[in-house]
């Protein structure tokens, strides 16, 4: 009999990481493992999925807008928030007792402060796309001083009485994992890749890559001082970023660091694919991930990447001087020069573009999917003893 899975995000027509995940998943879950899905979502009533979806995958729609919050003033943001919280367990509860899932899983947004209450049968996973130091931004040591210190100290241990109830909480990286040693209850399953497309750089162009949105998480500012001094030894190779966003502050610093001629910004696109088999480097510069995934999907057209060694992701997809070299975060000089040591030594960087191809084998949904299964399918055996 197939599994009956119920997922809970706020919505699937926004441009972000949770909904290109989910929807990858639930398609798959769906058409190849012949699970039962559903996606529940809060928000987005009458806006279509970004990312392609099943048509297999069923989806509910509790149109409770907590977007719309923003709108009101801040008096009453409280009030209003409160009482879509009690419409959203409500209708939540209803939904979950009438489809009957084996399995819901939240993404760790609103519901997670009421789903395992929910007495519908089934067992409940918590999923976050994030890491824990930076989730929400808020800083999870404690370490904020004031009020401001006092909500995050208290939304977080919130969090973790929560996250102990559900019967599983799955994180992307093993890095992650260690953050949370108040919980026993773990898995770590990355986040997965499409497919291995069939074309793939052979590393000969002179052009370097990156991508992501156009936000001071992303340090883009970094990578463009980072290739002041790469441009200034290698004139004749180019960078080349693309994103969604506010672009204007870089363009002006494209222009204060006289990088006009090797250094261009563009839109973000739908398949970075031809893009990356196009260059010969990936750039990455994040202060944060999740997980990165942007790097495996360079690494699977055959590029090897230079990548800060922020938390969380790389260091778990990243086997330094392998496939791919990490440098000390927000180190910009330790980023250029290793892009420029790319640049010089173009057997070493084919090598490393090669293996780290094969390295983003071990990332594809086929197998990501399996993991998945496994876990649901113990957490299921579990329940029947």
């Amino acid at each position: 009999m197939a599994i009956k899975i119920a997922f809970c995000l706020p919505s699937l027509h926004l441009v972000g990481g949770m909904e290109k995940v989910l929807s990858m998943k639930a398609s798959y879950f769906a058409d190849i493992m012949g699970y039962d899905v559903t996606i529940i979502l809060t928000d987005g009533k009458d806006k279509s999925p970004f990312f392609p979806l099943s048509p297999k995958v069923k989806i509910v729609n509790l149109d409770l807008n907590y977007e719309n919050i923003r709108l009101y003033p801040i008096y009453l943001k409280l009030l209003i928030y409160s009482y879509k919280q009690f419409l959203y367990r409500k209708r939540l509860t209803s939904v979950l007792k009438t489809i009957t899932p084996d399995i819901t899983v939240s993404m760790l947004r609103r519901e997670i402060n009421f789903i395992t209450k929910i007495k519908d049968g089934s067992k409940k996973i918590g999923e976050l796309q994030f890491n824990k130091q930076n989730y929400r931004d808020f800083n999870t040591k404690g370490e904020q001083k004031g009020i401001k210190g006092f909500f995050a100290r208290l939304w977080i241990k919130q969090l973790i009485d929560n996250l102990r109830r559900v019967d599983r909480f799955v994180v992307l990286s093993y890095e992650d994992k260690e953050k949370w040693t108040e919980l026993d209850n773990i898995s770590v399953i990355y986040n997965p890749l499409e497919k291995i497309p069939e074309n793939y750089s052979d590393c000969t162009s002179k052009r370097v890559i990156a991508a992501g949105r156009f936000v001071s998480q992303k340090r883009f500012d970094m990578l463009l001082d980072s290739w002041k001094i790469v441009s200034e030894k290698h004139p004749d190779w180019t960078l080349t970023v693309y994103g969604s966003g506010e672009k204007s502050p870089y363009y002006k610093q494209i222009k204060k660091n006289g990088i006009e001629k090797s250094c261009t910004l563009h839109d973000a696109v739908l398949d970075l694919n031809d893009k990356f088999t196009e260059s010969s480097i990936f750039a990455f510069s994040s202060r944060f991930e999740g997980f990165g995934m942007v790097i495996t999907e360079a690494m699977s057209c055959g590029l090897p990447a230079v990548a800060f060694a922020c938390p969380c992701g790389p260091k778990d997809i990243i086997t330094n001087d392998l496939d791919g070299i990490l440098v000390k975060p927000q180190d910009i000089k330790a980023l250029a020069d290793k892009i420029c040591y790319l640049i010089e030594n173009e057997d070493i960087r084919k090598a490393m573009g090669e293996r780290a191809r094969e390295r983003s084998k071990q990332f594809t949904i086929e197998i990501l999917a399996k993991e998945w299964d496994t876990l649901f399918r113990s957490l299921l055996a579990d329940k029947t003893d």
